[in-house]
């Protein structure tokens, strides 16, 4: 079966409000949800008009110049200050944060409002995800979440865990879309492996019923 994935592009031109300007550094790293990469080129002319300076990143993962997808999340290497982010949603900044600790402001196109991601709202991740990397090393049966999903399907890191830590048993959990109240079903196991999207250890919306850690900490 063929997968299609059609770009929704946002109907309106996006314009980024003068106070957000002036509030960013010198030097800053622009990213967005592909729904506004139409706005991209004014967004960077608008902001380098003000004497500052716009980072071009290509993620991996992503068809254009700052683009930003879940997955394509990492610890970015460059000359700059900060990060702003064009989008809704709280996953993403938190994310861009969390790998990166460098400020991250955020606007909204749909609400019309920006503002600097808070700190302390990222430590509870950082706990959070520190927590479930003590409970993996302390684990003997681990599940590994496996997506069947293009893009996804991340086999290769769920062998290395095998080679790497040989003296834990690991379930491989393989599906499209996950259910992650069915994960109940599998009492045995003390902590899960993620090698599908990010988004799984990071949201809080998601709720699992044991501690999850993506496999990148691990390999």
């Amino acid at each position: 079966m063929k997968t299609l994935f059609i770009e929704a592009e946002y109907a309106k031109k996006v314009t980024l409000p003068k106070k957000l300007i002036d509030s960013l550094p010198k030097k800053t790293a622009l990213f967005m949800s592909v729904q506004f990469i139409k706005n991209a080129k004014s967004m960077i002319k608008d902001i380098e008009s003000k004497g500052r300076k716009v980072i071009k990143i290509t993620p991996s993962h992503c068809k254009y110049e700052c683009q930003l997808l879940g997955c394509s999340i990492e610890k970015f290497k460059g000359d700059f200050d900060a990060f702003l982010y064009v989008g809704d949603g709280m996953f993403h900044p938190k994310a861009l944060l969390l790998k990166n600790e460098k400020p991250v402001f955020v606007y909204n196109p749909f609400s019309d409002k920006f503002f600097e991601v808070d700190n302390a709202e990222v430590e509870i991740l950082r706990k959070k995800q520190k927590g479930a990397l003590l409970k993996f090393y302390s684990s003997k049966e681990v599940g590994v979440l496996i997506s069947a999903k293009p893009g996804q399907y991340n086999i290769k890191d769920a062998e290395k865990l095998k080679e790497k830590y040989k003296g834990k048993n690991f379930y491989f959990l393989i599906a499209d879309t996950f259910d992650f109240q069915s994960l109940e079903d599998f009492p045995f196991i003390e902590c899960f492996v993620n090698t599908a999207c990010k988004r799984i250890a990071y949201d809080d919306s998601i709720k699992l019923p044991k501690p999850v850690i993506d496999v990148e900490e691990l390999i």
